[in-house]
Order: structure tokens, then sequence, then C-alpha cells
């Protein structure tokens, strides 16, 4: 079988980036413990050091890890791999990195999201519509759309959030990085140089959250075998291997991880819903969701008539589901359930099978391929590595 063909679905319970933040927010002193801790890395253990740094690296799955020999020193402190959440890409995985909280929670459920609170259809994370001009301007946004708290407003110590510059002080980071100091960084050295300088530096004990999103988008454009992701791998690596002698004797935990990890999909595995209007017809609205799993709108009295195209037509390539019977099964994690999770995600789900991918164009969208992708739930876009160790 290969790994393409392989599918995991998140484990949360005790296996999943969801279970890390719970370690890491109890080791932190919340109080709050609505999921198991993650068995690999539980909290009494983490509270045992001073600090904790997360550094999250956008793309890197436990595949793309193995697979490239030039990364020794994160390799070299692999205890171990978890899921990613559902579906497994950033705008989901990163909301729970920066609230401790699944997407049943959260409410985040892909990068296009159809939010009844607005009746548009935005980008979640740059607060952008998909199509009609925008009815709020993206920094009034996160009040109406985000009942939840960050993290960092939770924990009983110090905290600091580092991000590229391009994304520091945006209205969705901002909102996430309530709590934490933010600092915004120009470069990959300059991250490590802030992170070593934040351990080096600290007087009371400190929770140091990093996002880092270049590799993933180099393995988006060029593939997750190409040369540029391959380079930007090879360069982290030595950074991250040159942190670790720097902060060495700080009472450190440094953990590393991904928001999920990808695959390719060549161009002739892209089903195009120009080649489909019959379907596209049916669609109450634009797919929402992933090119790996899309959500899709379908007025009521054509709903049997969409089951039948779809597995007519669309059988070699997609799995079709009931999106209500996703959250009954837990694919976005364990209830209480969001109160506008049902809405958000459709009437179905079109999870791609093997290297497949879906996408519909409006009139006037800038077409763009992308080599790279994920969002789905096989083993190499699931599961991302556990790197951790003590310094």
């Amino acid at each position: 079988m290969s790994s393409h063909r392989s599918t995991r679905l998140p484990d949360y319970a005790g296996h999943s980036i969801v279970n890390l933040m719970q370690s890491i927010s109890t080791a932190c002193g919340s109080t709050r413990a609505p999921y198991r801790q993650l068995e690999a890395l539980p909290a009494a253990k983490l509270a045992e050091a001073r600090h904790i740094v997360l550094l999250v690296i956008d793309g890197l799955g436990q595949r793309t890890l193995a697979r490239h020999p030039a990364s020794p020193n994160l390799q070299g402190h692999v205890i171990g791999s978890m899921t990613s959440v559902f579906p497994s890409t950033t705008a989901s995985a990163i909301t729970t990195f920066m609230t401790g909280l699944a997407p049943a929670q959260h409410g985040l459920t892909g990068w296009h999201m159809h939010l009844e609170e607005i009746d548009q259809t935005l980008a979640i994370l740059p607060l952008t519509p998909r199509y009609e001009p925008a009815k709020l301007p993206p920094q009034e946004l996160p009040p109406r759309l985000f009942e939840h708290q960050s993290l960092f407003q939770q924990l009983d110590r110090e905290c600091w959030a580092l991000a590229p510059r391009e994304i520091s002080g945006s209205p969705f980071n901002a909102w996430h990085s309530h709590g934490a100091r933010s600092l915004a960084y120009h470069s990959t050295a300059e991250m490590f140089s802030l992170l070593s300088a934040l351990l080096l530096e600290a007087g009371a004990p400190r929770y140091i959250y990093a996002y880092y999103p270049y590799l993933d988008s180099y393995s988006h454009s060029f593939g997750t075998e190409s040369k540029q992701a391959t380079q930007e791998l090879a360069e982290l690596d030595v950074l991250f291997g040159e942190l670790q002698r720097d902060v060495q004797g700080t009472d450190s935990w440094l953990i590393a991880t991904a928001d999920h990890g990808f695959i390719d999909s060549p161009p002739q595995r892209v089903v195009c819903l120009d080649q489909h209007p019959q379907l596209a017809a049916m669609l109450t609205r634009p797919l929402c969701g992933e090119r790996r799993a899309a959500y899709c709108y379908v007025n009521e009295d054509r709903r049997l008539a969409f089951e039948s195209y779809v597995r007519q037509h669309l059988d070699h390539c997609v799995e079709l589901h009931r999106s209500s019977d996703l959250i009954d099964a837990g694919w976005f994690g364990p209830p209480p359930y969001h109160p506008r999770l049902a809405s958000r995600i459709g009437d179905y789900t079109l999870v791609m099978k093997d290297d497949w991918t879906i996408k519909d164009w409006l009139p006037g969208e800038r077409h763009y391929p992308m080599l790279g992708v994920h969002g789905g739930i096989s083993n190499a876009e699931m599961t991302v590595p556990l790197i951790a160790l003590r310094v």
C-alpha cells in the first residue's frame, strides 16, 4: 500500500497536536483540561524544566523529515509522532496551537469558510472575502468570529509569540496572540536569534511559541521533494542545531513539530469543477474548505442527485461523506461542539483519495497551480514528528 493510499484519522485520545497543547498548557499552570495529555510528553515531564519553547514548522510532516538525510539535528531528537487535526491544514491546526482547542471547539475548518455571522465566505487567516466586496474590514472581524481565548491568556507564566513580520500584526494573529508579547522576525536566522536571546536573558519561567512558514511555501510551489524545499529544511536544521548549543544549560524544553504534512498532486490529478457543470449547478455557493477536503453546500431538493453524480462520476477520486457524519465520528474532535461547526462544513465533505485534489475557479480569480497539497487524511498529510529535547 502506498503512503498516499494509507490513511490516518486524528487521534485526539492522547496522540495528536491537541494533546500536546494540553500537556503544555497544564505544565504552564492552566487549570483547564478538556483533553487528555500527550502520552509521549505528559505535563509532569514538561513541568520539570524552567522554560518551554514550541517551534511550529509549517508543513514538516513525519514523512518529509524522514526522507531528508540533511536534517540530523531535528531527526536526532525525534521522540515519536502525532496526528494533526482534521482537516490537516494550517487554518485549523495553527488555531489549535494558539488556543489549545480542537477544531470541534474553535470552529475553524479550513482555508475558505462560509460564516453565517456575516453571511460571507472568507479566507480565514487573512480574513478576506473569496468573492464580493468585504462586508467588514479584517480588523473588525475577530471579535465577531472568534469566541475563543488564546492559549497564552490561560497560562500562569510569561508568554512570547514569534511570527514573520508579514503576518505578525495581522488581525488573526494579533487576536490569537493575546496574552503574549509578540515579536516579528525578518528571517529564519533572526527567529533563532530571538529564541536564543529570550532563553538566555530569562528570569521568570517562559513559554515561547514560534511559527515558521517557509518550508510550507516552498512545498506548495515546488513540491515536497524539490530542491527549494530540501534546501530550506537543511538550513533550518543547521540553525536548530546552533540553538541547541547556544541555550545549553538554560533548563528548557525545546519542542518542534508541525501543523500538517504534505503530498504532491500533479496537475492531471486535479478535478476542476469547470469540467463538471452539472455538479457545480447543484451547489448553493462555491466550494469551501481545502483542495483535499472540500465542503459542499447543496440545496435540499438536489441532495440525492448530488450523491448520485459524485458516486457515478467521481468515485475513483472522491470519498463522499455527509458532513454531519464526520462530526459524529469525531474527525474534528470530541464534543462539546462549536455552535456553528455544522454550518461551517456544509452538507457534504469531499475527501479526496490518493493524490487527487478538487478546485473551483471563480470569475476573476487568479489561477495558480499548487503542486504540494495537504488537508486530507493520507498518512503523509496527517502524521507530524514530535521533536523534543531538554537543554
